[in-house]
């Protein structure tokens, strides 16, 4: 990508408005239409992808999203088109926030990345990210690239929760965060320290509770767009400057959804396109799934409020697609094949809290060596997920178990606090293929169930195929059901359908994971030779 500003040849203020999308004089009539597909369709991305962070740079679109306890955290995508997605990186590369994070003496289930801002910044040509952990202290990094190197830049002792990073339009770095009671602060300007904070504003009790802000400038008004979890979406609008005074307005509540059985469109951003546009990107519950993206336009009032275009009443399913420049190129699917044959993970997985580098690798497939002695899959290190596709989409791993040793399990999982796996048990020197279900977690997420052996066959071999499919559209029954080949032609049932749990509290969604862990000693090691997750 081309960060080469001078190009362009815009005076500063131009730049800064078409660096963010949220500048000064960003309220501008649309200009020529340009190509574009007839329609778009929600959620855009069917994935587990919540808390969005939406902004333009130039001609290219990014967002952030919540990852909680996966390793690395805070995926970066892109998009040219706001509709295609692809998955470019990752803001945070290890989370480095504690023991926890590495399932050495304790765990971080829901902890670790919560919604968190990703912002740009031309005057040095960097990616910002920001966000509170654990609710102690607030970690900024920044990249030249999306794609990394992304590095730590400072620590700040103020966690601000929920928070949203406006770069403004003089360069100072403010950020707006909190819950009911609304902050924002001022950051030095090499974006290291706090210089100023003040509280803004106070959520009326009519209201309830206020959080996940994001910050904007538009036609030198500032905005704090803050949701009304689960169900609304209220804004905060200034006139006198980013510490206010400001005044409220809802902007939605209790609207209807694109998701059959899913909830309010909530919490995201605002982005505007190269030709004036403005949409907004906010999320939708939708478990055992988690939380999807859904995009819809946005038009304003005279007096400077945003008003979600709506269809029917409800969120559109389908909207007429953004005008927006042809794309440079086809983004990177987010599903389809894998062979683990580069250098390096494709940035679409994620581990379940650090990995033990020294246990797995890529080139010839994917190498998993066992990295923790556990019944407890919960506990078990190296394990590799991939989020689902909605509705249903189908995961297939090939599988090379020549090396397993007696005590160790490996397999395809369906992970969540209520979890089902099928895979391969060794024991005695034999080894049989099984469908294990009753992994649990309770409310405070330690373990209540290392999960139950329900059906088994026999294999001989060193290969075998795994495969699990998973329908996460909400209500019942939520099926998910696993198979196995041993030519990866022929499928054959293995157990009875597992029903995956639709409860929000754990946050994220239910995952395709690959996991190698024993029981008795370290010292085995599957090889995942191909992955895919495929849709009908």
């Amino acid at each position: 990508m081309d960060l080469s500003w001078s190009h362009q040849r815009l005076t500063r203020r131009r730049t800064l408005a078409a660096a963010t999308g949220l500048a000064a004089g960003a309220l501008l009539r649309p200009g020529p239409a340009l190509a574009a597909a007839a329609q778009y369709t929600n959620p855009v991305i069917w994935q587990d992808l919540a808390d969005i962070d939406i902004m333009r740079v130039g001609d290219t679109y990014y967002a952030s999203a919540s990852t909680m306890h996966y390793s690395p955290g805070a995926p970066v995508l892109r998009s040219y088109d706001l509709v295609n997605w692809e998955i470019a990186g990752h803001a945070v590369p290890v989370l480095d926030f504690g023991a926890k994070y590495d399932l050495n003496g304790a765990r971080g289930y829901v902890r670790g990345i919560w919604a968190s801002s990703l912002a740009y910044r031309p005057s040095n040509r960097t990616f910002y990210w920001l966000g509170q952990i654990d609710f102690a202290r607030t970690y900024v990094y920044t990249a030249t690239a999306v794609e990394g190197p992304w590095s730590r830049l400072t620590t700040i002792s103020t966690p601000y929760y929920d928070a949203g990073l406006l770069v403004d339009t003089d360069d100072t770095l403010y950020v707006a965060y909190g819950n009911t009671t609304i902050s924002v602060a001022q950051l030095s300007p090499d974006g290291r320290n706090q210089v100023r904070a003040q509280e803004v504003f106070r959520t009326p009790s009519s209201v309830g509770t206020l959080e996940g802000a994001r910050f904007y400038k538009i036609n030198g008004q500032y905005y704090i767009f803050l949701t009304r979890p689960a169900n609304g979406q209220y804004i905060l609008k200034s006139s006198s400057g980013p510490f206010g005074p400001y005044t409220m307005r809802q902007v939605l509540l209790d609207l209807r959804g694109p998701i059959p059985g899913g909830g309010v469109p909530h919490q995201g951003g605002l982005v505007r396109t190269q030709s004036g546009a403005w949409y907004y990107m906010a999320f939708v519950d939708a478990y055992p799934g988690g939380r999807m993206p859904a995009l819809a336009p946005v038009t304003w009032t005279a007096d400077g409020w945003p008003v979600v275009q709506l269809v029917n009443g409800a969120w559109g399913t389908t909207y007429p697609s953004p005008s927006v420049p042809a794309p440079p190129r086809q983004v990177t699917p987010m599903t389809g094949v894998d062979t683990f044959d580069g250098t390096s993970l494709q940035p679409r997985w994620e581990w379940n809290h650090n990995p033990d580098n020294t246990k797995w690798s890529v080139g010839d497939g994917l190498t998993l060596r066992t990295a923790t002695v556990t019944h407890d899959l919960y506990w078990a290190r190296n394990t590799l997920t991939h989020r689902i596709q909605g509705p249903t989409s189908t995961a297939t791993a090939q599988l090379d178990h020549s090396a397993m040793r007696d005590g160790d399990r490996a397999g395809l999982a369906l992970l969540r606090d209520s979890s089902a796996w099928i895979g391969l048990k060794r024991d005695g020197g034999a080894t049989r293929v099984v469908m294990v279900t009753g992994l649990t977690m309770d409310g405070n997420w330690n373990t209540t169930g290392t999960g139950t052996e329900i059906a088994s066959a026999p294999v001989s071999g060193s290969r075998i195929w795994l495969r699990a499919n998973a329908d996460i559209r909400p209500g019942a029954p939520r099926p998910g059901t696993f198979s196995y080949s041993t030519d990866g032609i022929t499928f054959t049932r293995l157990g009875p359908a597992f029903s995956m749990g639709n409860d929000w509290r754990f946050f994220m969604g239910y995952r395709f994971a690959l996991f190698n862990h024993a029981t008795q000693a370290l010292g085995g090691a599957v090889r995942v030779t191909r992955f895919e997750v495929s849709t009908p």
